[in-house]
């Protein structure tokens, strides 16, 4: 599909009575929920690079206070913290996107994960598979996530993850995945220094961040900087409600983080051949000439940000 059809239904979609649930059947017929499977195991691979940069920061999952930004249509990343022993996992979404269905296919797929979800929390697969099937019965029967996990998975939606109710000094890790590149900056800050003031001294902001053009997934005559060839006057014309893309680099999350307070011990930014020979070959739109090639051509970002104790 032509990158611009898809950005075109995508903004017509987001003004229209109704265009929320229709952008929903259109992603399980065409979009990334068409293969949930191959979606899923994407998510549980993520989760796996989350739990092993969490473990090597110094966190343990049993017992863990978790916060997650950006819940989507289905809650993989919290149900493997709950499957790894965590104590209790908030997560919020702006827009309420979870789906009952998708949550209990989530969960029931799940179930040849669990020997990687105990490896990857560094926990016995014993309790990995009680605490499963529990979980599974509960909602085979009809529970939510949240009354299925005895509260231990809390869903807020919609919920502002810059103004949170929790107490200070309350979770140990604050974590998104593939959500920051779709906020604006001003809002990023806020999150951050609502992370600084709900995390207890010592915990950790986990995000990673894919700040490429996730219209190149959908369009293969373009590449992943494809949309720094325009201004943001134009690049308007294409964002829209449903795939907005601040167009951030990569640096730009580390080095906010930073300036809030945080002590970065973990930045896995790396410039890739590849990409800065794409950068060379296209017209950058003057705006991003102030950026250095190396900075300009990261697509992707792990980072671990401490709150200092």
């Amino acid at each position: 599909m032509h990158w611009r059809i898809k950005g075109t239904v995508q903004k017509v979609l987001g003004y229209v009575p109704g265009g929320d649930v229709l952008h929903f059947h259109l992603q399980r017929q065409f979009g990334g929920l068409q293969n949930f499977r191959r979606e899923l195991e994407s998510k549980v691979e993520d989760w796996t690079i989350m739990a092993h940069h969490l473990r090597n920061a110094g966190l343990v999952f049993r017992g863990l206070r978790g916060f997650e930004i950006g819940s989507g249509w289905y809650p993989t990343f919290p149900i493997a913290c709950y499957l790894a022993g965590v104590e209790r996992l908030i997560t919020y979404d702006l827009t309420r996107h979870m789906r009952a269905d998708l949550t209990l296919a989530c969960v029931e797929a799940l179930e040849g994960s669990l020997q990687t979800i105990a490896d990857a929390a560094g926990t016995d697969l014993e309790g990995v598979q009680a605490r499963y099937q529990q979980l599974r019965k509960r909602m085979q029967a009809g529970e939510d996530v949240q009354s299925a996990s005895d509260g231990v998975i809390v869903y807020r939606a919609p919920a502002d993850a810059t103004r949170t109710d929790l107490p200070d000094d309350s979770v140990d890790v604050v974590f998104s995945n593939s959500v920051l590149e779709h906020v604006p900056g001003e809002v990023i800050t806020a999150m951050y220094r609502e992370s600084m003031r709900i995390l207890a001294p010592g915990g950790v902001m986990f995000h990673s961040v894919n700040c490429g053009d996730h219209y190149a997934y959908v369009d293969r005559k373009v590449h992943q900087l494809h949309y720094l060839r325009f201004s943001d006057a134009e690049w308007k014309r294409w964002n829209n409600a449903f795939l907005y893309q601040n167009r951030l680099r990569a640096h730009y999350f580390v080095d906010e983080a930073r300036e809030m307070g945080f002590d970065i011990v973990l930045d896995t930014s790396t410039t890739r051949p590849e990409r800065l020979a794409q950068l060379q070959a296209m017209n950058v739109h003057p705006q991003f000439a102030h950026y250095a090639p190396e900075q300009l051509c990261i697509t992707s970002v792990d980072f671990i940000a401490r709150k200092v104790a």
